[in-house]
């Protein structure tokens, strides 16, 4: 679906006025239809209330009701209260309530409001109708109008005014849409397309959405693979291109630190230019590209004493850069595969970052590319066999353990309730992971159990139909176990040190500090002893 942007010019005063009334009888009807979903009510029935109760058409009604149903289902999929929502946008909302902005700047806020509150209307497309039933491009005297229907059998016409740069009417969506309109007018064959009129600065502009034709796919995933993974700390963008049997081809870095502080038109405009180079590499290369099917992505919240973080966050556009690759990847051919997002960072962390000494972020793009390919992974030989020993266990609770003293005791100094909720965190997480080594140190004690990370490895060529929960479960250990514990930091960068442990299975080489005595248990700490 493509949308474009187009400016009206009404003839006269009273065309405006014609529109501007039907744009807010439109967000009126909206803004009802949503109470309405609220309540319970069904579409049929809702549909025939409302058009006893606002002037408007039985398709404008239905629509009003499809737009009502889309920021229902936003709110939900936000997990946010939607009997709070406002709107005209709370941001706005907000500033209003506050009493000391007066004056100009208050009549600009207030003119803000009602634009984005009672400015706009959509009219959804259809083939039988001609394109669009309510609001229809049409053709008099070889000028294009829009031709909108004000109710009543009665229409405005507008002016179109939209811009094409020198030299790029070829590569302009617009052009091309209008060269549609044409044939159809010419053929009686017309192509459905949506519009919608928004109120824009005392301006009123159309947005028009139109299905394009996509040529066939010609780069597909058997000549190779690029993973994107996206990072917000720092904020860049890390590839992988997987060759046909999984391996390593060569890899690389986006940044993205440019889009930190910027407007969020500046955002979209920067993701497009950053999805476009993402897609060309993928055309030069001849490479399929594969990206993380995520539903949502996790922003923070207030209190959480991560402030700078959650900044970063709030304009971390994830889902929205990965659409657009998908967008712009479709329209020159190339295949997109959607991978399950599960442990591909920790697997990149563990297995490839030290193997192929590369970053993390890019040893998690490489995961997503292998795991785009069909590969699954398995736990490496050395990890297994460490899970089934008991001083590396015992070594890390008790390391574990020593970090949960020293939070506990940070805590207690620390005054700033918002740092408070940090550290707090911080003991949510060891504690989780202080459970799995216990229960991992238990199943390896037990004779009767056989824990899922005493299997052997069978190949990493198998294809992939989803992490099995006990496959996930070691991962988990994994992490708990070598981690802190081995590396001495929570949040680490350098896998690197783990090349001992992955190729030799000697862990004790890595410790580089004093250590309780293995085996004499991890409540006491013994004469400091040292592995090497």
């Amino acid at each position: 679906m493509i949308t474009v942007q187009c400016l009206l010019e009404f003839e006269t005063k009273k065309d405006k006025q014609k529109a501007l009334n039907l744009m807010r009888n439109f967000s009126a009807c909206i803004r009802y239809a949503y109470n309405r979903l609220l309540e319970g009510w069904n579409r049929k029935d809702l549909k025939k209330h409302l058009q006893s109760v606002f002037p408007l058409n039985s398709r404008y009604c239905d629509d009003a009701i499809l737009k009502a149903r889309e920021t229902l289902n936003a709110c939900i999929e936000r997990k946010q209260n939607p009997k709070k929502l406002i709107f005209g946008t709370r941001h706005l909302f907000e500033k209003l309530k506050k009493r000391h902005i007066t004056g100009k700047r208050r009549k600009e806020l207030i003119k803000e409001w009602k634009e984005k509150r009672q400015g706009t209307v959509y009219s959804r497309g259809d083939k039988t109708k001609k394109g669009n039933l309510n609001i229809r491009f049409v053709f008099l005297e070889k000028t294009l109008y829009l031709r909108i229907n004000t109710g009543k059998g009665r229409y405005v016409y507008t002016k179109v005014h939209r811009n094409v740069q020198k030299g790029r009417a070829q590569k302009d969506k617009w052009v091309n849409f209008v060269e549609s309109l044409a044939i159809g007018e010419s053929t009686k064959k017309y192509i459905p397309y949506s519009v919608e009129l928004k109120k824009r600065s005392g301006k009123i502009y159309a947005f028009v959405s139109f299905n394009e034709e996509l040529p066939e796919v010609s780069i597909t995933k058997e000549s190779g693979i690029i993973g994107i993974d996206v990072n917000a700390s720092p904020f860049h963008i890390a590839y992988a291109e997987v060759k046909r049997d999984g391996n390593l081809r060569a890899y690389g870095k986006i940044n993205l630190s440019n889009f930190i502080g910027k407007s969020k038109e500046t955002r979209e405009l920067l993701s497009w230019q950053v999805a476009h180079q993402i897609v060309n590499l993928a055309r030069e290369r001849k490479r399929a590209i594969a990206i993380e099917n995520l539903k949502k992505l996790p922003k923070g919240k207030k209190g959480d004493g991560r402030r700078k973080l959650r900044r970063r966050l709030q304009q971390f556009i994830y889902k929205g850069l990965l659409q657009k690759i998908e967008i712009l990847a479709r329209r020159e051919g190339i295949e997109v595969v959607k991978v399950n997002p599960a442990f591909t960072s920790v697997i990149g962390q563990l297995k490839y970052s030290p193997q192929y000494g590369i970053d993390k972020d890019v040893a998690g793009a490489f995961v997503i590319g292998r795991r785009g390919m069909g590969f699954k992974e398995e736990i490496p030989e050395n990890y297994l066999k460490l899970l089934s020993k008991k001083e590396i266990l015992e070594y890390s609770l008790y390391m574990l353990k020593e970090k949960k003293r020293e939070l506990k005791e940070r805590l207690e100094k620390e005054n700033n309730n918002w740092k408070k909720n940090a550290i707090k965190t911080e003991l949510r997480t060891i504690n989780i992971e202080i459970k799995m080594a216990n229960k991992q140190l238990k199943d390896i004690q037990s004779p009767e159990s056989n824990p899922a990370t005493r299997q052997q490895a069978s190949g990493g060529n198998k294809p992939v139909r989803g992490l099995l929960d006990k496959r996930q479960k070691s991962w988990k250990v994994l992490r708990a176990v070598l981690t802190f514990p081995i590396l001495g930091k929570s949040f680490v960068r350098d896998f690197s040190p783990l090349k001992t442990v992955l190729v030799s299975g000697d862990w004790k080489r890595v410790v580089r500090r004093s250590v309780p005595v293995p085996g004499a248990g991890t409540t006491a700490q013994y004469a400091n002893v040292q592995f090497w």
